[in-house]
């Protein structure tokens, strides 16, 4: 473990937009850290322009905290807001924080010394999903978005028992050369810019370290209108990314886009071609064992409530990130778009 007078000094980055629920308990989650006061050079809440009274609680903290910085973010996106973090920053150590989240005190003070106990470029914890209220609707979205079933093998969402080396993770800590070694965030990514900053680390040789028991309280979407919308995003994006790497980043972001394929395809054939109406009902009914299956198992403890709402959690996050892939492959691979969606043209999820 490293020492006291050992600890790097450390750059604290708050994106955020339109977070006036969250912002301030995210806050005081941040400043109650158990890492040397003295060893936090700042913490910089970048805002995109919010609009809610998000930037008057910052102002708040700012003028009780001098550590506490608020800087604008014109563009309003999240890759944006870590692009003028990072310029910003002056610590030795920079960490991202997410403004939808709390926590614990440990955090840093878990997290920081990995990067030298390990040797890791970047690291990072688990994400507990919380529900946003005490809605069924609410429960089953952060339910599904905890479980293999809705999220593959996303370990920092799914959870890991031992250190874990990992594709990505949720929010980044990194030392200050890796940003200059490997660039910083990609702006035209509204979505996913976490996973393509950590592909082009790891593709540079880097490693990125997911570690247990560092546990980051995410507030899950409350509607299933805003969890279309994000998932939606995140395949459309995805593609995005798929094009500009020149190459497949992962596996599972291909199965829910097959799935939508296989039923959408095969419905549309089974009037002519008859063993498109074999192929649809057998999919149909895979789909629909595995569905029943995993509300069950995800739903155990959260009440009927919940498990009755999860089949169509977990059936919108599949199809709205399919559909998202699709439509991100017309306009970005096959050139039906001719030029980048504005970011302003992106209707967020909150």
């Amino acid at each position: 473990m490293m020492t006291r007078a050992a600890l790097p000094s450390l750059s604290l980055i708050v994106p955020c937009r339109n977070e006036r629920d969250y912002i301030g308990r995210c806050l005081d989650s941040i400043l109650a850290q158990d890492y040397p006061t003295g060893r936090i050079a700042e913490v910089l809440v970048v805002d995109g322009q919010s609009d809610d009274g998000t930037r008057g609680i910052i102002d708040q903290f700012a003028k009780r905290n001098p550590i506490v910085r608020l800087v604008d973010n014109p563009r309003r996106i999240v890759s944006a807001a870590l692009n003028i973090g990072i310029h910003e920053a002056v610590g030795e150590v920079i960490v991202r924080f997410d403004a939808h989240a709390t926590y614990p005190p440990t955090y840093l003070s878990r997290l920081v010394p990995a990067l030298k106990d390990y040797g890791a470029d970047n690291v990072g914890g688990v994400i507990a999903t919380i529900p946003a209220d005490d809605s069924p609707t609410a429960q089953a979205i952060a339910a599904a978005l905890s479980h293999p079933f809705g999220v593959g093998d996303s370990y920092f969402r799914i959870g890991t028992g031992e250190p874990r080396w990992v594709d990505t993770i949720a929010f980044f800590c990194c030392r200050r050369e890796v940003f200059e070694r490997v660039g910083g965030f990609d702006e035209e990514l509204v979505r996913g810019e976490d996973c393509e900053f950590n592909f082009r680390l790891r593709d540079g040789g880097g490693r990125v370290l997911l570690v247990p028991g560092v546990e980051a309280r995410y507030y899950a979407r409350r509607t299933f209108g805003q969890l279309v919308r994000m998932l939606f995003q995140y395949g459309y994006f995805k593609a995005l990314m798929m094009r500009k790497m020149g190459r497949v980043m992962s596996v599972r972001q291909f199965v829910p886009t097959g799935l939508v394929v296989a039923l959408i395809g095969n419905a549309l054939l089974s009037p002519w071609v008859p063993p498109a109406r074999l192929l649809l009902a057998l999919v149909a009914g895979t789909y629909a064992i595995a569905l029943v299956v995993s509300s069950l198992h995800a739903g155990k403890h959260r009440g009927l409530r919940c498990t009755m709402m999860l089949p169509a959690a977990f059936t919108l996050m599949h199809f709205s990130y399919g559909i998202g892939f699709l439509k991100g492959i017309g306009d970005h691979i096959l050139g039906y778009r001719s030029r980048a969606l504005p970011a302003g043209a992106v209707r967020l999820s909150r």
